[in-house]
Parts: structure tokens; sequence; C-alpha cells
């Protein structure tokens, strides 16, 4: 197998009991499901999703120079005869064949990552802290489902040090066979919060939920558990249920193992002072926010776990950035000077929201400046929603928010629970409420867009960046931001 190959063709047909079609290259160099990101030499997956069949783009993913396609028994007459093809009885259950493969082989450290809100920041922080002492591979953009977590396992090079795969779930059940697959050496558990309690009904079964990663640990392995929160007592029942052999604690609590002392936040990093397992460090989070210097907690304990540099894990840090739609800052010029975009827009729960709403009290205005909420629905929560949306009203007033503005039928509940002088405008979804966001945005403001996925709220955010394009795309934003009058 060359240095660029991830699979044989030979492994991969072994693993997956495949049957071999058509003129197959000797290696893939890697796996891909969207023939439309897919590179040349690639092998495609054609999984049957919820709402397409790969099997309708085996042909694109082929012109496109894949590799070679993995298909269904059932599907194979469909393509030319001399079509380069696995044939597998199911093809997602392939994928999971191959993944336990990847499992199998790997001398990785394998970290597994979970919990209500902080899965995919956590596990890019473990990214950077990681590839500094080793070879580290991890799961891409929250591929963290069914068919995500098998796709991210199968593609670990069999030469990497280190792996980090997060894991999701909504309902009860699926999280533990994830896990299973993963067999993590080390499994964090962020925190618990009211996400998916339309599905789930209570903190404590979402714990449950969460806690079935626990079940996939290695023997000797650990769990990482938020001190702070108040399932911890049954996230450590249930670790020690499933046999985990060492049970770490991360926060702010005074018996936490591994223990924040101090911290300073800022409009564009936080500086923290901590103790994980017995070492005091001092170090630097390249992105703000009180949420990222707890879970950073969680990280420095997991590398120090895994038996990785410390003091290099601490240090990459400060690399950390806010990417699209969780966090990220963006300049957007108005006549006068300029404004702040934060782009949270790729998900909300409370929790989330209520941190979002801490990031924006800290950001800063310029001399007439607004920081401004441009809010939508939080999804999946169930019969307490609309209670869940008035109870943002606190965090919106404790952080200093000037105007909010709300679309969909759970956010009108906080509409309606806010100060007149705090209401910005209204909307029943999110095209709507763009008219109204858009003219009322001044120089120097700070503007923070969040909702869940379904509420739409990323194309408010490409239409202030249509509306008013930057000029100067360093990453100055926040600084700039501050000065304009």
């Amino acid at each position: 197998m060359s240095a660029s190959a991830l699979w044989t063709t030979e492994a991969m047909a072994s693993a997956m009991g495949a049957e071999r079609s058509g003129a197959l290259p000797q290696s893939v160099c890697g796996l891909a499901i969207d023939s439309r990101s897919l590179a040349p030499g690639e092998a495609f997956f054609a999984i049957h999703g919820d709402h397409r069949d790969g099997h309708d783009f085996v042909a694109a993913a082929l012109a496109a120079k894949a590799g070679l396609a993995v298909v269904a028994a059932d599907r194979r007459a469909q393509f030319p005869n001399d079509a380069p093809l696995l044939v597998v009885p199911n093809v997602l259950a392939g994928l999971r064949d191959l993944a336990a493969a990847a499992r199998a082989r790997t001398l990785a450290k394998v970290i597994g990552v979970t919990g209500s809100v902080g899965k995919t920041g956590t596990k890019e922080a473990l990214r950077l802290a990681l590839s500094k002492d080793g070879e580290t591979h991890a799961s891409v953009a929250s591929y963290n489902n069914h068919w995500g977590v098998p796709l991210s396992l199968a593609r670990c090079p069999a030469s990497a040090r280190y792996a980090v795969f997060e894991m999701g779930m909504n309902h009860e059940g699926e999280i533990e066979p994830l896990s299973r697959l993963v067999r993590p050496h080390v499994a964090i558990i962020t925190t618990i919060a009211p996400v998916h309690l339309e599905f789930l009904g209570s903190l404590a079964k979402i714990a449950d939920a969460k806690a079935e990663i626990f079940f996939g640990v290695e023997p000797g392995g650990a769990a990482i558990v938020n001190r702070d929160i108040a399932q911890f007592p049954l996230l450590k029942r249930r670790a020690k249920e499933a046999g985990v052999a060492r049970i770490v604690s991360f926060g702010e609590h005074d018996g936490a193992d591994a223990r924040l002392i101090k911290c300073a936040l800022h409009p564009r990093c936080s500086t923290v002072q901590a103790q994980i397992l017995g070492t005091e460090l001092t170090y630097k989070i390249g992105a703000p926010g009180r949420h990222l210097v707890i879970n950073s907690l969680a990280v420095l304990a997991a590398a120090d776990l895994v038996g990785a540099d410390l003091a290099l894990a601490a240090l990459a840090l400060v690399e950390i950035a806010p990417v699209s739609g969780r966090g990220a800052p963006i300049e957007i010029e108005l006549p006068g000077g300029s404004a702040l975009v934060i782009d949270d827009s790729y998900n909300a729960n409370p929790a989330s929201m209520e941190a979002a709403l801490a990031v924006l009290g800290q950001a800063p205005i310029g001399s007439q400046g607004r920081r401004i909420a441009v809010l939508g629905d939080m999804l999946e929560l169930g019969p307490k929603g609309r209670a869940l949306h008035r109870g943002l009203v606190d965090p919106v007033l404790a952080n200093a928010v000037d105007l909010v503005f709300c679309c969909g039928p759970l956010m009108h509940t906080l509409w309606q629970a806010l100060p007149a002088s705090r209401r910005g405008g209204y909307a029943e979804n999110s095209a709507a409420l763009e008219a109204q966001v858009l003219p009322a945005i001044r120089a120097g403001d700070a503007v923070m867009v969040k909702g869940s996925l379904g509420s739409r709220m990323a194309p408010i955010v490409k239409a202030l960046q249509r509306a008013y394009p930057r000029q100067d795309t360093s990453e100055d934003a926040l600084e700039n931001a501050s000065v304009q009058g």
C-alpha cells in the first residue's frame, strides 16, 4: 500500500465481505459519500439516506474519477459490467464493517466526545491539541450519527497516533452502538442540557442517553464528566455500571480533577489558569466564551490521559478559531464605519443560546453601537419549549443586549416577555425578519444571529454580507468594530 493509500482494495473487500466487479484499483486514497466533493481515487459509498439514494450518483462519482464504488447487490444490475465496484448486501452495513476493521488495525489512542452542547468545538480543540504531539485523525464537520461515525472511523489512517470521534443522538439507544464501534480509550461528556426534550422528556433521560458512550470504553479506559452539572452523580454512576476504570471530573467545582482556578474573558480570546490532574497550567484560548474555557479543561484532561504532551496541548488552544455558523466573527461595512456580525446560525438550544448571548455581551461596540441579538426558534424542546424561550429574557438583560429581533412561534414567547425598549422586531419566519434586520443595523453595532438549523437563520447572515460587503478580510474585525463611531 502506498503512503497516500488509505485502504487496499483487497483489505476493503475482505472487511466488508464484498464481491469484486470490474477493473478495480489496487488501493483507494479516501472514502466519500457525496459525488460532488469526491476526490479522484476515492471510494464512493452509495448510501441510501433519508432523502437521497447514493446509487443514483454512482455514475457521477465514477465520471469524477472515483477509484471504485461500493453498491448494494440488489442494485448491481443497473451499472455496466466493467464498472469498478465492490458489491455488498447493504452499503451502510458494509461501511460499518470497514469502520470496525479500521478500529481493529489502528494503534491510535481513541477519544469519544458527546454532550448536549459543545461536542464539535471540543472535538476540534482535541484535534488541535493532540496534533502538536502526533498525527491526529478526527471526524469532519458534525459527522456524529449512524453513518457519520462509521465513515469517520473508516477514514482513520493506520498511521494515526490519536483519533477523535464525535457522537450525537436525539433518541435513546443511538450512542451505545456508535461507542461500541469506536471503542474509545477516553469518553467525554461535555454537559447535559435541555436538548431533544421532545423525544426524551427529561434531563435525567438525556443524561442516560449520553451515558451510553461509557459502554464502549476500552478496558482500563477513562470517562471525563462535567463536575458542575446536577447530573454528575448520575453520569458517574452510569460510568461505574459500565465498568469504566477511571472517572475524571472537570469544571469549577473544588473537587474537580481538572479544575478552573481563574480565567479572564476577552472579546476575542480567554486566558485561563487551571489545574489539570495535578499539573497547574496557564494558557490562552483563541476564541471567546466561558463555555470554551470549561470545555478546555476536558480537552486537556483527555490529552493527559492518552499520554500526549500536556504543555504542547495547552499551547495549541490559542489557535482555536470560531467557524462559520458556530460563532465566526464577520465584519460588514456600513455608511460611517463597520459593524460586527457573530454568525452562530448553525444550531441552538437553551444552553448554547445562553453562551452565545454571553459572547455578545462581551463583544466590543462603537460609541453609537448597540448589541443586537437576531434569534430564531430553538426546536425539539417539547412541552417546555415556550417556557425555555421565555427564560432567555434573563440572559438578554444580564448581557446588556440592546435590541432583540425574533422569528418563529416559539420566539414570539420571548418577544412578548421582553421589555418594550429591547424589542427590535418580530416576524413569523426568518425570511420575513430579514427585511427588518438589514435596515436596522448601523456602524458600531455587534449583531449575533442564532437559531436551530430548521429556523433557517444562516440566510440572514448571508443577506447582511451581501448588503454590506466588507472591504478588509483580515481577522481584525473585533478590534475594528470597537473603534467605529
